[in-house]
């Protein structure tokens, strides 16, 4: 196992600074949902998303020989899609004068547009541009 983690941060590094620096910022943004998991139930089921995206993730990479491929962005389409529209059902209670609103707000944003490009790249990968 940490031979996996090994070789995907390995993979990440030979990634521009700016894939890498999104990388963490996902990492990071979807972590914080622990700061509000007893205030919201919305962070709870960020936190459930991200280990599900998370596992997603690193179990493709684990299934393409540890390399890294456009076909990884599955685990954020399969976890983040539903997550993100169970959100902007729930918006009307998200308020902004709140931190977890705010946070669940920044959240929202942080992975639609992880999605656009993970939608992006599912597609490329299956006219095949591998990465």
């Amino acid at each position: 196992m940490l031979e996996l983690f090994y070789n995907f941060q390995l993979g990440l590094s030979e990634q521009p600074a700016w894939v890498q620096f999104w990388v963490v910022w996902l990492g990071l943004i979807n972590t914080a949902s622990i700061l509000f998991v007893f205030a919201r139930a919305e962070t709870r089921w960020v936190l459930v998303a991200w280990i599900v995206a998370f596992v997603g993730v690193m179990g493709i990479f684990a299934l393409q020989g540890q390399q890294m491929t456009r076909l990884m962005g599955l685990g954020h389409i399969i976890a983040w899609t539903p997550l993100l529209w169970y959100l902007y059902r729930r918006r009307g209670d998200i308020f902004l004068t709140h931190a977890s609103g705010v946070y669940l707000h920044l959240l929202f944003l942080t992975n639609g547009i992880s999605l656009l490009f993970d939608y992006t790249d599912f597609v490329r990968y299956f006219l095949g541009h591998s990465y």
